[in-house]
């Protein structure tokens, strides 16, 4: 029997390494499924092969349309190989396609569908992957499924509103920067020779603009774009470090008015995550560890993972989440409510329901507000600094009037 070398992650995310006796790699992904661990590389007797890193090509719509039409195929009574055949061939997404080829062949090869999709962990997820393997060990498949789809389906529509919210401020602001720069830096000069060559005085704001040109154009001002752009690569790095991010995350959450909203995706992802694993039939422990994940905000994800904590202690799930202040108080009390009556998961997804209006609505009324912001902080600027331009031509202009 061959022996296998694995390199992987466990359910906590460290990495893990190892070697396993197993018939053929189906079997492998089997057992190290059974011990919770995610394999990115494999290899046997020095024939070592890649898990393919596939999930850059493939976007939650594509996703949600393939879980749709694979729950209505298996509700049709259709056999998997012949489902994911179907699908493969008729998807556009060559990258998608490969995916979806390979979880076929190992399907055929004895894998469960949830083991052949755990190979992918780039386009398929822990949630997903949970929630498949619930619903093949419940009968359920094809109901899980349209759950699924929906839950994508919605987060896509989560993840708009939070570009739609961040899109346009960013884009406006960068805009405004780029004509300013190139305004002092091409524009003013001409300015600034023609002012000296006549010999006008100069009014204050025209003195400010043409220095900041000065300044721009010599040596000093691209010495601040190189401290800007590594201040920027700086910043993404230390995101990147678990310290960093939660620094980060904790300061969006605490402005006044993008800290707010970010508070409500926050909850809307979290119950609508949470309620559909739990309705799908995953452990509640389970669940919230994949929520935690998939919280993207690290101090939502601290305070879910001391919540699991806590149950595991064998506290309600009410009690942690009111300690961790990062719930509001309707929450805590609703789920509660949950809990007593044993429908947590319809609550939860009424929670959710609740949030994604309430974000729908605050976007809606942030854009409202920024627009008038935007374009007074537009005309100010800009024009500002055509002004500044124009007054001493005015002043010029003024004195030959006079003679």
């Amino acid at each position: 029997m061959p022996v296998y070398t694995y390199k992987g992650t466990d359910k906590k995310g460290a990495t893990v390494s190892g070697e396993v006796t197993a018939t053929n790699k189906a079997e492998l992904q089997n057992q190290l499924r059974r011990q919770q661990i995610t394999p990115s590389k494999m290899s046997e007797k020095g024939k070592e092969f890649n898990l393919p890193s596939f999930g850059a090509g493939v976007d939650s719509k594509e996703l949600a349309v393939f879980t749709r039409q694979f729950s209505v195929m298996i509700d049709a009574g259709l056999p998997l190989v012949q489902c994911l055949e179907i699908l493969a061939g008729q998807q556009e997404n060559k990258t998608f396609q490969k995916v979806l080829t390979a979880t076929r062949g190992s399907v055929e090869g004895g894998a469960t569908l949830s083991a052949a999709m755990r190979a992918h962990p780039k386009v398929f997820d822990a949630l997903y992957v949970n929630m498949v393997e619930a619903g093949e060990t419940g009968g359920i498949l094809d109901t899980i499924l349209q759950r699924l789809s929906s839950y994508i389906e919605k987060n896509v529509k989560l993840k708009r509103a939070v570009k739609s919210a961040m899109v346009y401020p960013i884009g406006v602001i960068t805009i405004a920067g780029g004509v300013i720069t190139l305004l002092l830096w091409k524009v003013v000069p001409i300015f600034a020779t023609l002012f000296a060559g006549l010999g006008v005085d100069l009014p204050l704001p025209t003195k400010v603009v043409i220095a900041l040109s000065n300044f721009i154009g010599s040596i000093f001002g691209l010495l601040i774009l190189v401290g800007i752009i590594g201040m920027v690569i700086g910043i993404k790095v230390w995101y990147g470090t678990e310290q960093g991010r939660y620094a980060l995350d904790s300061l969006i959450l605490k402005l006044p008015v993008l800290g707010i909203l970010m508070r409500k995706i926050a909850v809307a992802r979290f119950t609508r995550t949470l309620g559909t694993l739990i309705a799908s039939g995953v452990p509640i422990l389970e669940g919230l560890d994949i929520t935690a994940k998939t919280a993207g905000n690290a101090v939502v994800e601290r305070s879910l993972q001391k919540v699991r904590k806590s149950l595991e202690e064998g506290k309600t799930l009410t009690e942690p989440l009111k300690d961790s202040e990062v719930f509001p108080g309707m929450v805590t009390q609703m789920i509660s409510v949950g809990e007593q009556t044993g429908a947590m998961d319809a609550m939860l997804q009424k929670i959710a329901d609740f949030y994604e209006e309430e974000v729908d609505a605050a976007v809606k009324d942030l854009l409202t507000a920024l627009e008038p912001v935007m374009i007074v902080f537009l005309g100010v600027v800009v024009g500002g600094v055509v002004i500044s331009m124009y007054m001493p031509l005015f002043s010029l202009i003024g004195k030959l009037s006079g003679k």
